[in-house]
């Protein structure tokens, strides 16, 4: 099948162009004509063509602010009990008194609360991109670990990646180990969104999907559902 737009060849079975995104003629031409193809819902309950209006919802921007409370708030437990741990070894201690005990529970925890900072900046510069699935990859891999004992030894395990094309022609590669859920659930020539902000993406056809994942959490939920059972916010469909 050539792309009517960039001229490509994609397989036949695929509904979108793993070059430019944009849609197969052919799928026009063996369903036949039928109104109202783009945001409309299918028999059933089994989601939406399109990208759903519901990324608006209060509910996504609460949830960010949430997140960012609770890192801060945990960092600040951790931080302030490294500080009292190590001001109560330094009274107590004769290796190491305060306040030189004192100033490392102080940077340590100071690192704590710099890491909540940091992961809180980089949630923030998140951006949002439309694109297709061009790829998948499964591989079978080694990896060495330490054991408790420090021992080395081999550990196999699995990679599962879907590479996606972005609007802009960047290659972007999510990867995920002993885990094909998100593997399984992409298609190549899938079109997809990533939204701003959060670093989840929303597939654009989620026709015959029997599940969805939280474009909050990132939480798998049935296709039916009209929440996160975790999280509560609104699923994308």
């Amino acid at each position: 099948m050539i792309c009517p737009k960039c001229g490509a060849e994609s397989d036949k079975s695929i509904k979108f162009c793993v070059h430019c995104g944009s849609p197969q003629l052919h799928s026009a031409e063996t369903q036949g004509p039928e109104p109202e193809t783009v945001a409309r819902k299918p028999a059933g309950n089994h989601g939406l063509i399109g990208y759903s209006e519901r990324i608006n919802d209060p509910a996504f921007a609460s949830y960010r602010r949430q997140t960012t409370a609770w890192s801060f708030i945990f960092a600040g437990i951790l931080a302030v009990i490294v500080i009292v741990s190590f001001y109560i070894y330094g009274e107590n201690s004769s290796e190491m008194d305060n306040p030189q005990a004192l100033y490392i529970g102080l940077g340590i925890g100071g690192m704590f609360l710099s890491i909540a900072l940091l992961s809180t900046i980089s949630r923030m510069r998140v951006k949002g991109w439309d694109g297709v699935v061009i790829d998948k990859k499964k591989e079978k891999k080694t990896r060495r670990n330490k054991d408790s004992n420090g021992q080395y030894y081999e550990e196999r395990y699995t990679l599962y990646t879907v590479v996606f094309k972005t609007d802009r022609g960047k290659i972007i590669n999510k990867s995920v180990d002993d885990d094909d859920t998100v593997f399984n659930y992409f298609e190549i020539g899938d079109q997809v969104r990533q939204h701003k902000g959060l670093g989840t993406l929303e597939k654009y056809d989620k026709t015959g999907d029997s599940i969805i994942f939280c474009n909050a959490c990132s939480t798998l939920n049935d296709i039916n559902d009209d929440k996160c059972y975790r999280c509560s916010c609104p699923l994308l469909k």
